[in-house]
């Protein structure tokens, strides 16, 4: 019998090769929720200023929250918590699938792994039992291939696994964590963006295998069983899940580009003249075979898919999502839904971020049309805008880090600064993560809520994009500094549940569902500040890192008037991004440097971050 809080952490030293089971003080449950809070307050106490997050120092956490395994929606995903090689600062990386609810059967809320083993190794781990193997012959494998000799090793087809690719292996800052590799029946994920995967590879690990046994039980039986059928409920009424379901995410390609807001040519553009040939109507029509879920999740928005005709006939794939049809598709100019999907598959096979994959490639085609790259440093590539050959053998190349792809392997912020010419103005990057799939300018919220964030660029810390196209004053900044705040306040928290954007809940809900399953009794008002108290916890602990307001800023290139479309025109100025920023400093109760105030740390029971940081 598993509680909904397990109150165990495992801990697994591969320098020492020993693992030991650790008490959660629950406590830090109460304070940080689980998930991405729980993982943020473990990072800031085992981490030093300065840790190299390629260093065996630097944890590697696999981090649930208190409603992973039970029975309610969305209630599979869990997230991964590490510094971050790509940027240097703070990184969670949210994950569906099965390997979550796992971990919990198995009796742990927390896997955190330091040290780094002597030599290419897995974790297996049941219950109580854990073993550091052997994985010389598994290593230089793709995902895939990895999961397949491992569950043909174990005769278990449905065994949940975290693996990496050659990409980890080789230490590709973005490189992602696989997690649950598809198997047609039930979905997979990816752990994908600030460079999980590489800090895996760093420690010598190919994957961690978990099998539990136990059953995940709340605190409240009754009243979980009540609040659990009403978010079922809630759920099904949706009118917007009904489409999530038919078409998953890549519903939004579509409007995006009809607004204006779906970045092109390396976000030169914000509409795409082929949007409809990657849409989810057309993904639909032509590749989708079947609806796929994640653990207790009605929504099933996976799309297991084969590509049928073209040169990538035959290619089959969990996707493509929205995210990687636009990066790796508009942002690269790439019509082709088969080309797309090829690329997609690459990435996840290799182990890739597909977000910064995506973004990185269209720098660099941007670079090789200026004449910044020639075609002798691209190994003989002439990556162009829509031509699928060259930029296919460049995902490769970044993943085994050969020629130009050594380059491309470190993100567009150290690619530019190496390049130089100018190339960073069109670096598309905000604290050294690459920006995912929508344009600040067509949404100036999602502006300052990339600049802001505290992992680098995301769009799942404040996604302002529907609440702005329903704004009289679509393009105006007035306003947004308070909607990007409360919106990261309330995702911090939802996200340390740890639960799906997809969930068509309010707070009241998540509030519901967390006390039944942990026995605390939460106000809706405790709850948001607990997502409060963990944004300020990460901010302290990415200043400690050297994070200022310098680097809550945006590139050049969007403060560079949008040339056609819906969006025509629109740019940021210095004076309505400064305006924007000041306001969101003076809402959360920091100075005008970005650093919070001691008397706002006190309130949010912080006042041990002030302990031994430079800052005041």
């Amino acid at each position: 019998m598993t509680d909904a809080v397990a109150g165990k952490i495992l801990h697994i030293d591969l320098s020492k090769g020993t693992s030991e089971i650790k008490d959660l003080d629950k406590n830090d449950v109460k304070m940080f929720i689980g998930g991405k809070g729980l993982g943020a307050k473990l990072l800031w106490d085992l981490t030093e200023k300065g840790t190299d997050p390629l260093g065996p120092d630097n944890p590697l956490m696999f981090v649930n929250g208190p409603l992973n395994g039970l029975t309610v929606p969305t209630s599979g995903r869990y997230c991964v918590v590490t510094k971050s090689p790509l940027t240097g600062i703070f990184n969670d990386s949210h994950c569906g699938g099965f390997f979550g609810p796992e971990i919990k059967k198995a009796g742990y809320d927390v896997i955190m792994i330091t040290g780094k083993a002597e030599k290419p190794s897995y974790i297996y781990v049941q219950d109580n039992e854990v073993k550091i193997e052997d994985a010389s012959e598994i290593w230089g494998k793709t995902t895939f291939e990895t999961v397949a000799e491992l569950r043909n090793k174990y005769d278990n087809d449905s065994l949940r696994m975290a693996t990496i690719g050659p990409a980890g292996e080789n230490m590709v800052k973005y490189a992602m964590i696989n997690i649950d590799t598809y198997d047609q029946k039930a979905r997979g994920g990816q752990a994908g963006r600030g460079g999980a995967g590489a800090v895996m590879g760093s420690k010598n690990i190919k994957a961690i295998i978990v099998q539990g046994t136990g059953k995940v039980e709340p605190a409240e039986p009754d009243a979980f069983k009540e609040a659990s059928k009403e978010a079922f409920q809630i759920t099904k009424d949706d009118d917007f899940v009904a489409n999530r379901t038919r078409y998953g995410t890549p519903i939004w390609i579509n409007p995006m580009s009809e607004y204006g807001i779906l970045p092109t040519k390396n976000f030169q553009h914000a509409t795409f003249a082929d949007a409809e040939k990657i849409s989810g109507e057309t993904m639909r029509e032509e590749i989708v075979e079947r609806d796929v879920s994640c653990y207790s999740c009605p929504i099933r928005c996976g799309k297991h898919s084969i590509v049928k005709k073209g040169e990538h006939a035959g290619t089959e794939l969990e996707g493509p999502e929205y995210e990687l049809l636009v990066l790796l598709g508009s942002n690269c100019m790439m019509g082709d839904l088969g080309a797309v999907s090829k690329a997609s598959y690459l990435v996840d096979e290799l182990g890739l971020d597909g977000i910064s994959t995506g973004n990185v490639l269209g720098w660099a085609m941007e670079c090789f049309e200026r004449g910044l790259i020639t075609k002798e440093m691209m190994d003989g590539l002439e990556p162009r805008f829509g031509e699928p050959e060259p930029y296919v053998e460049l995902i490769k190349k970044i993943a085994k880090r050969e020629g130009i792809g050594d380059l491309l392997a470190e993100g567009v912020k150290r690619a530019s600064a190496e390049i130089g010419k100018g190339s960073s103005d069109f670096a598309i990057h905000s604290k050294g993560m690459e920006f995912p799939g929508y344009e600040p300018r067509g949404s100036p919220g999602m502006g300052l809520a990339y600049a802001t964030s505290d992992r680098g660029a995301c769009h799942q810390r404040a996604w302002t994009v529907r609440a702005e196209l329903e704004m009289d004053e679509r393009f105006s900044s007035d306003g947004r500094a308070k909607l990007v705040k409360e919106t990261q306040d309330e995702r911090a928290a939802a996200y340390s549940l740890v639960m799906c954007d997809f969930v068509p809940f309010g707070v009241e809900t998540f509030v519901k569902l967390f006390n039944a399953a942990t026995g605390f009794e939460l106000t809706e008002e405790e709850y948001l500040k607990a997502g409060e108290r963990i944004w300020n916890l990460i901010r302290m602990y990415n200043i400690r890192e050297g994070i200022t307001r310098e680097d809550d800023s945006l590139p050049q290139r969007m403060y560079e008037p949008l040339p056609d479309g819906p969006t025509e025109g629109n740019a940021f100025t210095t004076e309505m991004f400064e305006t924007m920023l000041n306001e969101y400093y003076k809402l959360r109760g920091w100075d005008m440097n970005g650093v919070p105030t001691a008397g706002r740390l006190d309130e949010l029971d912080l006042g041990f971050t002030l302990e031994g940081n430079q800052h005041e």
